[in-house]
């Protein structure tokens, strides 16, 4: 670790007393320890928080504690007080006592650490040679240790003065109170010094998360905290890579290619930089998610690839980079192109559970070419349908900024393909509420309808955009509180693997919270034997899945049109004749005859909107 020359020091060093001990090797390495704990990398250190007493030292600690769990990193805080009060209570605050204080509680921490978690230690450690006695305990062990100063000036603690120690030293009830009739000695090279007046804990906190990002002990989060990287290219980079397409190689892609593309350059797939190549194919195939140099995992459900076929396999073989085309028109450059085989059946068998060309999105990558290529992408230009809806395309990045406008200390997510009855509206008022009630001020709904391809017989996203208008007209979801965007990725009906994917782009865009329906991205199977997966597995999954540690999972509750009140309502078994299940057949057979759902099952504005758009549908077939 780079930092600050250290002068070396005659330390003391504790006796050893018994002498028919012998060191014990553990049969366990530090790398079985980090994969126990779900991470390839090993993140064991220890954090050691000095200065005087009211500094803020345990309250950094305690809120980097808190910060590094919600993270799926564990982490422990050892406080001085709280140490004091069990492992050493049998010590004072003479200088021998400090000394043996700060050694045990080095000894504890280097466990903690040699186990792999990240040790949170807040001491005052008034003197420089015990905090290097800490630091020699971990760097023996070969183990990161960084001290970090917490820098409040005297006279500051001495206001704050929380424990209303300082009081008792200057009125002489405690004696060698540090600061007070104790010298404390100040770091002179510690990792990190942190000046806390003036400054909110959580940007003290920062500073420290900055340290550990940049010493490869946890992963780095400015993308996380501030925004997704984009492709897209601008400037000088621009003119030139548009010139350049026009003499490399080039492949035309389809009106689904495309719309990978835009999924890729707007950054819902972070951190993926272009189309896979074969090892974060296998990777997202085979484990659901792609690992960073760092060792972390980030979820990644689904292959986001490029078919070629085998001619074109062939003719762009050995090019440094090639041209996509869409229309005719140069969209983008791959660059360093990776050529491998598309082995379909295998691929179907991983991402749907099975192969059978009945179902939509496995016919597509049948009929597909036999070859992937994967590489970075330069993408030109943002992607646009200009077919009315392109205002609604919102980027992840624009996306968190539209919620940092709105203030939303809470952002939680609703995907859907279908049309929002009085059901859906329901589910969102709760989690609303529910949210409300943990202490939320500003819970923000993202309604995300899906805006990629979708099967024949799905409702248009024109019609459905304006059926969710609709809803948002009526005030059944309060307009005021809830941003309607579209999400551009394709439909691929891969169940619990797809949902994985869904919930992966919308905390790329800055949820937090998602709400899993029942059998989401689901669909009857194609051999005509029930439900292609089972209804409840993909809120099941989403609990367990690797890399989606920011994102709380909602559960589905199932909503009926309780015909004892006439409205919908969360289904009571207790009272199962009082609730009519409104199925999709027997809502779209209503809306093509022209009928009206029981009252409270749809805003009426928003049903006029679904049946007009399924008596079109009756009429053109009656035409025909």
């Amino acid at each position: 670790m780079d930092g600050p020359s250290r002068p070396k020091k005659k330390l003391k060093i504790c006796a050893q007393v018994a002498t028919n001990v012998v060191e014990q090797k553990h049969q366990v390495s530090r790398a079985k320890r980090s994969r126990a704990l779900g991470s390839r990398a090993f993140r064991g250190s220890t954090v050691w928080f000095t200065g005087l007493s009211g500094a803020g030292k345990t309250s950094i600690a305690f809120a980097l504690e808190a910060y590094l769990v919600s993270k799926g990193i564990p982490a422990y805080g050892l406080d001085g007080d709280n140490i004091r009060t069990g492992l050493n209570k049998n010590l004072g605050f003479s200088k021998e006592d400090r000394e043996e204080n700060i050694r045990r509680v080095a000894e504890v921490a280097k466990l903690f650490a040699d186990s792999g978690v990240v040790c949170l230690c807040s001491f005052v450690s008034p003197f420089a040679e015990d905090r290097e006695v800490a630091r020699r305990t971990h760097t023996d062990s070969d183990l990161p240790f960084f001290e970090v100063f917490i820098d409040t000036p005297l006279e500051v603690c001495e206001q704050r003065d929380t424990k209303g120690l300082y009081k008792k030293a200057r009125e002489g009830q405690i004696k060698g109170f540090t600061g007070i009739t104790q010298e404390y000695e100040r770091p002179e090279a510690p990792e990190l010094v942190i000046q806390t007046v003036g400054r909110s804990i959580e940007e003290s906190t920062m500073e420290v998360i900055r340290l550990l990002e940049s010493q490869g002990i946890i992963p780095r989060v400015e993308n996380t905290v501030s925004g997704v990287e984009e492709l897209f290219i601008y400037g000088n980079r621009l003119s030139s890579a548009i010139e350049e397409a026009g003499r490399l190689p080039q492949v035309e892609i389809t009106a689904l290619d495309l719309q990978w593309v835009q999924v890729l350059s707007e950054g819902w797939a972070y951190p993926l930089k272009g189309f896979m190549r074969e090892t974060e194919y296998l990777q997202a195939l085979h484990s659901n998610c792609i690992s960073l140099p760092d060792g972390s995992l980030v979820n990644q459900s689904v292959p986001v690839v490029l078919p070629v076929s085998t001619q074109d396999k062939e003719r762009l073989a050995g090019a440094s980079a090639i041209a996509l085309l869409y229309s005719g028109k140069a969209v983008a450059i791959l660059r360093a192109p990776e050529f491998y085989p598309h082995r379909k059946q295998e691929r179907c068998a991983r991402q749907f559970g099975i192969f059978h060309t009945g179902h939509p999105y496995i016919k597509m990558i049948d009929e597909s070419g036999d070859w992937l290529v994967g590489g970075n992408l330069e993408v030109f230009a943002r992607v646009r349908w200009n077919d009315g809806l392109d205002a609604y395309r919102l980027t992840p990045n624009e996306l968190r900024n539209k919620f940092k406008e709105l203030d939303a200390d809470a952002v939680f997510a609703f995907q859907l393909r279908n049309p929002i009855h009085n059901g859906h509206a329901l589910l969102m008022q709760d989690t609303q509420r529910q949210l409300t009630e943990r202490g939320y001020q500003k819970p923000v709904l993202l309604l995300h309808p899906l805006g990629g391809w979708t099967k024949d017989d799905d409702v248009p996203l024109e019609t459905r955009i304006n059926q969710h208008k609709a809803v948002l007209n009526e005030g059944i979801l309060d307009p005021n509180s809830t941003v309607l965007a579209i999400f551009p990725s394709p439909m691929m009906y891969a169940g619990p693997t797809e949902v994985q994917w869904h919930a992966k782009c919308r905390m790329n865009a800055g949820a937090n919270h998602y709400i899993v329906g029942r059998d989401p991205a689901g669909l009857p199977h194609p051999n005509g034997s029930g439900d292609l997966y089972d209804p409840r597995h993909g809120a099941m999954v989403l609990k367990m899945a690797p890399g989606l540690n920011d994102l709380e999972i909602i559960p589905f509750r199932v909503a009926a049109y309780d015909c004892s009140v006439g409205k919908m309502a969360f289904f009571d078994p207790t009272r199962k004749e009082d609730f009519d299940f409104i199925s999709g057949t027997r809502m779209r057979g209503l809306a093509k005859s022209g009928k009206e759902p029981p009252k409270g099952f749809m805003a009426p504005s928003a049903w006029k909107v679904l049946s007009e758009y399924y008596q079109s549908l009756k009429s053109k077939m009656d035409t025909n």
